[in-house]
């Protein structure tokens, strides 16, 4: 029997308009190509051949017609997990590194679960690792042993936070102190790292190890900062916002900054009765505000929204730019990728220098965006000014016949007027889950992580799942409900990542194997549902990782996809390459440049089952932490 766990917020939509889901639309693609076992299309690789072979063939990235039969996955794929270790292939080794609580900075005051202060936990690390990335401090081969590792941090686990064993105190027993120790445990650490001479990993005292919090001084930039909605009594011009929460995914910039996604961050804050503006119900309601998840409110007025001063939660759900080599500068919200529930941030310098960030919006019915800077990026900081103030906005609209477009969210264009509530371009980037609904965007099923492979430029997205009461029936894939999730990937029209028009085929639906009768397209030795985590490598390589309901029950995990073969189903070769401990998440990935160092994230480990991991130091509490990967031959991760 299948073991599924509750239903994830995120998985019920707060989006109210018709607009063509992505199930309708994918059922009338795939039913043109044929269908297969009680109905259910076989969608995966129906478009395979056309996007690999598109503009970017002949690019001089792209692979050799040898190349892309090559064997990319000469590891030996292990079994679903069930345990409380991390497993890995034979021939690999895994080890964890810097669990929540590890001292970076200050004192480096001692990890002692449920009694540090909120003043020590600024100096370690946050808690619920999520996205990262890897800077290496210097060019060449020394950079593969010495960098900075990025980590963001979701969110807390406050019974493990404060007392440090399972059991939430009760409100009436919350403390100044106690809210102020969850906000120092969520937000980025900046952690200077060394390879040693034995090959372990070390944390480094380091002018470069930095805590950015939920009460971190910010400022915020482009066409959306100092308006109207962002004022509040305490930052009355709109420009200085404080902190950051629920940081999830992320991405680098080719000019060495670190973008932090802010996702659930309508769940921070309590609302109190009154009689608010029509403008500010409608986004409090669109964006799911209210909650006080963390109770926080209790004790700190920033997140206590009333009549009067309503516009806190507006400050949060953006991008944030942090320059990880800079302890002393100010982290900046970039208004111009506009707000939602921010996963990923992929960074793409295309044509002419111009950059493209990629971004889904985490929830049931909600959308897909990139942004387009409207100049190269060097000359745009040459003037001081930076590539993300200045560009557009663009939401996706998947179509029947396997085109897409980027439907551009510019204020006086497709009903972005006055009228409906858009008077200027900062109304349209607060709003931007109203703007996309208006011009007609694609509502989609979870739309998580993106992720490119630049030997082909194609583009890929995972879609969690989506089990809303809303979505709509129909007969195909994704399936309803859209139980196990898939992902998706589109090739830019010209191979050209500003174009605004786009092929798109699904590259894999997750399930239970395509024997089960759940429509899934994977073998059933690859199973696996609740794809979040993407990456592909330099050789090509897709790595999934997974957030959620697994086949079979097993725990998350992480398996590697190699796009450039099929299977006699058309399926891609896919293989499981690590499986997590019980009641954790696997998300985030990275290597080092050489590709013989990944680090992965495991976040809250024994969430809802016991766990002692990752075992360190003689506690006993289980913590979220980086674990290092490497190859005992020394060679190249999943080679």
């Amino acid at each position: 029997m299948t073991t599924y766990i509750d239903i994830d917020p995120d998985e019920i939509s707060d989006n109210p308009t018709e607009g063509p889901d992505f199930a309708d639309v994918a059922a009338a693609r795939a039913s043109r190509r044929g269908l297969i076992g009680g109905g259910m299309a076989l969608a995966a690789g129906f478009l395979t051949t056309p996007l690999l072979a598109g503009p970017a063939a002949a690019t001089t990235n792209a692979p050799t017609t040898a190349a892309l039969r090559r064997h990319l996955l000469g590891f030996e794929a292990i079994g679903p997990g069930y345990g409380n270790e991390v497993v890995v292939p034979p021939g690999y080794t895994a080890r964890a590194f810097v669990p929540w609580g590890t001292p970076i900075s200050g004192n480096f005051p001692e990890f002692r679960p449920g009694e540090n202060s909120a003043a020590d936990q600024e100096h370690q690390v946050g808690m619920h690792h999520d996205g990262m990335h890897y800077f290496p401090l210097h060019k060449g081969p020394r950079g593969n042993e010495h960098g900075l590792l990025v980590i963001n941090h979701e969110y807390t686990a406050e019974d493990l936070l404060h007392t440090g064993v399972a059991g939430v105190p009760p409100v009436s027993a919350w403390t100044a102190e106690m809210v102020a120790k969850s906000q120092a445990a969520h937000g980025v650490s900046v952690i200077e790292v060394r390879r040693t001479a034995g090959g372990e990993w070390v944390v480094v005292p380091s002018r470069f190890n930095r805590r950015v919090t939920a009460n971190t001084p910010m400022a915020a930039s482009g066409p959306a900062a100092g308006h109207r909605l962002l004022r509040t009594a305490a930052d009355p011009i709109g420009r200085s916002p404080i902190g950051t929460v629920n940081n999830c995914s992320m991405g680098p910039t080719p000019w060495g900054t670190y973008l932090t996604c802010e996702e659930n961050f309508q769940g921070y804050f309590a609302v109190e009765s009154g009689d608010y503006p029509a403008e500010v119900q409608t986004l409090m309601s669109r964006y799911g505000v209210g909650g006080d998840r963390f109770r926080w409110a209790t004790h700190d007025d920033r997140f206590r929204v009333t009549a009067a001063d309503p516009n806190e939660p507006h400050r949060f759900g953006w991008i944030v730019e942090i320059d990880p080599f800079d302890p002393h500068s100010r982290p900046i919200k970039r208004t111009a990728l506009g707000r939602f529930k921010h996963e990923s941030a992929y960074v793409h310098t295309s044509r002419g220098g111009r950059v493209v960030v990629y971004s889904g919006d985490d929830q049931a019915g909600e959308h897909v965006y990139k942004f387009v800077s409207s100049d190269n990026w060097h000359a745009a900081r040459a003037r001081g000014r930076s590539p993300l103030d200045e560009g557009t906005l663009y939401v996706a609209r998947f179509n029947e016949d396997g085109s897409g477009d980027w439907l551009p969210l510019v204020q006086g264009r497709h009903g972005l007027d006055a009228g409906a509530g858009f008077a200027d371009q900062g109304d349209v980037l607060v709003k931007t889950r109203l703007a996309a609904s208006v011009v007609g965007a694609t509502r989609m099923d979870r739309p998580e992580w993106v992720a490119m492979d630049t030997n082909t430029g194609l583009v890929y997205l995972t879609l969690t799942n989506n089990t809303s009461s809303s979505k709509q029936e129909n007969a195909a894939n994704p399936r309803v409900p859209n139980r196990w999730g898939h992902i998706i990937r589109w090739r830019e029209s010209g191979d050209d990542h500003t174009s605004t028009r786009f092929e798109w085929d699904l590259f894999v639906l997750a399930g239970q194997g395509r024997d089960s009768g759940d429509g899934s397209t994977v073998p059933a030795e690859a199973a696996f549902g609740s794809p979040d985590g993407l990456w592909c490598d330099a050789d090509g390589r897709v790595w999934i990782q997974t957030d959620g309901a697994q086949p079979a029950g097993a725990n998350d995990q992480m398996l590697a996809a190699n796009p450039y073969r099929r299977d006699a189903h058309g399926a891609p070769e896919i293989k499981r390459f690590l499986t997590g401990v019980a009641g954790c998440e696997v998300t985030g990935v990275i290597t080092t440049p050489d590709q013989r160092t990944m680090f992965v994230n495991l976040q809250h480990p024994g969430e809802g089952v016991p766990s002692t991991w990752p075992h360190l130091d003689g506690i006993t509490t289980p913590r979220s932490a980086t674990v290092v990967i490497t190859k005992d031959d020394g060679g190249i991760i999943g080679s």
